[in-house]
């Protein structure tokens, strides 16, 4: 299984960001592939546990375009309770994956990189290899521009052709294809796959 343990930086500074961080995961609360929700821990920290790898992805870079958190993903085992259920709160959880997502996590806070994030596993070297390719997807996020992740969005959004995403934004397809290759959209996507596969080995 996979916990993610999401730490805001600069709290003191920006005050308490975690019900507003709730808010904006709370959409994925009733995908599939979440095993116990999102919930603060301890402090500005949230922490959920899932068991889907896509998800899991979709979720780091989401986490990484909204910005001010340092993200850990641990891979590992997530322990039942007495009763063998799974707990309801992850605070409440424990396992190796509670483990390598804590030292994921305080990895990723010494980082001075805009995108804070590291992985931990009980192989090093295939944490290290979806930790690489989550960094390189989110370094490419953090340099889209506003008009880019706006094509993006609405590529997303309407689940169709360059022309569909035009007629929805009011532009030429040309510069919808120009935005997407500004993007690296197509790399972004080729390599979604690849880390999603690579994270359902590290579990495996």
């Amino acid at each position: 299984m996979f916990v993610l343990t999401v730490d805001q930086r600069a709290s003191t500074r920006r005050g308490d960001l975690v019900p507003e961080l709730l808010e904006r995961l709370a959409p994925y609360e009733d995908r599939t592939g979440i095993v116990i929700p999102f919930d603060r821990t301890v402090g500005d920290e949230v922490q959920a546990v899932l068991d889907d790898a896509a998800l899991v992805v979709e979720l780091v870079l989401a986490l990484g375009r909204w910005g001010g958190w340092s993200t850990g993903l641990g891979i590992g085992q997530v322990l039942p309770g007495p009763d063998g259920r799974l707990p309801q709160a992850s605070r409440e959880a424990s396992g190796s994956a509670f483990v390598h997502a804590r030292a994921a996590v305080e990895r990723a806070k010494t980082r001075s990189s805009p995108v804070p994030s590291a992985v931990e596993g009980p192989d090093p070297a295939s944490a290290g290899e979806v930790e690489a390719l989550l960094r390189l997807l989110l370094a490419v996020g953090a340099r889209r521009t506003p008009a880019g992740w706006e094509v993006v969005d609405a590529l997303a959004r309407v689940g169709g052709t360059q022309k569909d995403v035009a007629l929805d934004l009011g532009i030429s397809e040309q510069a919808v294809s120009q935005r997407l290759r500004a993007s690296l959209w197509s790399e972004e996507a080729a390599v979604r796959p690849v880390v999603t596969r690579l994270l359902q080995e590290a579990d495996a």
